[in-house]
C-alpha cells in the first residue's frame, strides 16, 4: 500500500515520530523532497547530522519549489499529471526516460507503476527551521540526474556547507550506485563519531 506524502507539517511528524524511538544521535538522510522534510525535522536534538542524496534544502521561509526557482525549469515538469485529489504522478515513459534512465528497465518499470505520489500543496510549504544551519551536513550530487539539475544539487551543497561527495547517477543513486550512495552516509557517520571521540 503506498503511503502518500500529504504536507510539509505531516512528513515532519512522521520523521520525528521515528527519531522519537532512536537511543542514541541519528543521521537523517533525505532524498529529493525529503531534504525539505530533514531541512526542518533535523532540528530534533537526537539528529546529529544530516544527508542530502539529490535533495533539495530550502532555508527558512522558503519552500520546496522556491529552492529551484533560480534555475530553468527541467524538461521532466511536463511530464507530470495531477489526480483529482491534487497529487503528482510522473508519466510511466518519463519514468524511464527522467527518474530511472540509469536503471534496468523491468526495475524502472516497477517504480513507474508503484510511485509514490506527493500533493502539490507539500511543495508550496514553507520550512519554518532549518536544521543545516547548525547540524554538520553532507550532499550526494547526483551528476547524471536528470530531475534536479546538478548545479542545482552543487549550489544547495554550497549553500549549506556541505562535505560533498560527486556520484556518477541518475536521480536515484540509492538504487543505481548503492554501495556508492551508502559510502556517503558512512562517511557522515564516521565524521560524527570522530567529532564526539575528539570531544
Amino acid at each position: 500500500m503506498q503511503n502518500p506524502l500529504t504536507s510539509l507539517a505531516d512528513d515532519v511528524a512522521a520523521t520525528k515520530r521515528i527519531l522519537d524511538r532512536q537511543s542514541g544521535p541519528t543521521i537523517l538522510v533525505g532524498h529529493s523532497y525529503g531534504g525539505t522534510v530533514i531541512t526542518e525535522a533535523g532540528m530534533n536534538d537526537k539528529v546529529a547530522g544530516l544527508v542530502y542524496v539529490s535533495a533539495l534544502a530550502p532555508d527558512i521561509g522558503e519552500s520546496t519549489a522556491d529552492a529551484q526557482r533560480d534555475h530553468p525549469s527541467p524538461a521532466v515538469t511536463n511530464r507530470f499529471t495531477v489526480d483529482a485529489g491534487g497529487f503528482l504522478y510522473l508519466a510511466p515513459d518519463a519514468v524511464l526516460e527522467f527518474l530511472a534512465h540509469d536503471l534496468p528497465a523491468t526495475e524502472a518499470a516497477v517504480l513507474a507503476a508503484a510511485q509514490q505520489p506527493i500533493r502539490v500543496s507539500a511543495l508550496l510549504d514553507r520550512v519554518t527551521e532549518a536544521a543545516w544551519h547548525t547540524k554538520s551536513s553532507w550532499y550526494g550530487v547526483a551528476d547524471e540526474d536528470r530531475m534536479f539539475a546538478p548545479v542545482l544539487q552543487r549550489e544547495m551543497a554550497r549553500r549549506i556547507n556541505a562535505r560533498v561527495v560527486t556520484l556518477r547517477a541518475g536521480h536515484l543513486p540509492f538504487l543505481s550506485r548503492p554501495k556508492e550512495t551508502a559510502a556517503v552516509i558512512q562517511a557522515a557517520v564516521d565524521d560524527i563519531r570522530g567529532q564526539r571521540t575528539d570531544s
